[in-house]
């Protein structure tokens, strides 16, 4: 049994009628068109800006500016000495942090910041450390 396109019956809940205004008293919305009398709201183009608070200072107005969100952020990120531990090679750089998830792939910048409690060196390679992790290292 196969059903044609042009067979089919249409749901009759599936479309709502269009509301034809303006066509007399006895349709309901004729002569002001469901629009009440007088005011802004009753003209064509009458349209009220989102938040307007009728020459009052807005809410988004009145309330301080806060926050601040770095781009450059998104894409650097500090990691602590001790957290290296886990790594095998000596040499560490970017794509071996990304290998053991130390730093999610999407960061170029790394920064290798202090305290320095374990015993073992590690060499850096194009990453910046603090003053303290490159006396550490040095030494």
């Amino acid at each position: 049994m196969t059903s044609l396109l042009n067979k089919l019956k249409p749901n009759i809940d599936s479309k709502n009628k269009k509301k034809r205004v303006g066509r007399g008293i006895a349709s309901g919305t004729g002569k002001t068109c469901g629009r009440g009398h007088k005011g802004q709201k009753s003209r064509t183009g009458g349209k009220i800006q989102v938040g307007f608070e009728g020459g009052q200072m807005p809410l988004q107005r009145r309330l301080p500016k806060v926050g601040f969100s770095s781009r450059t952020n998104l894409l650097s990120m500090d990691i602590k000495y001790d957290r290296l531990s886990v790594i095998k090679e000596k040499e560490i750089t970017i794509d071996i942090l990304k290998k053991y998830k130390l730093i999610k792939s999407k960061i170029k910048k790394v920064k290798v910041i202090g305290p320095c409690t374990i015993k073992d060196k590690k060499t850096l390679k194009d990453i910046s450390c603090t003053k303290s992790v490159s006396e550490f290292i040095s030494k």
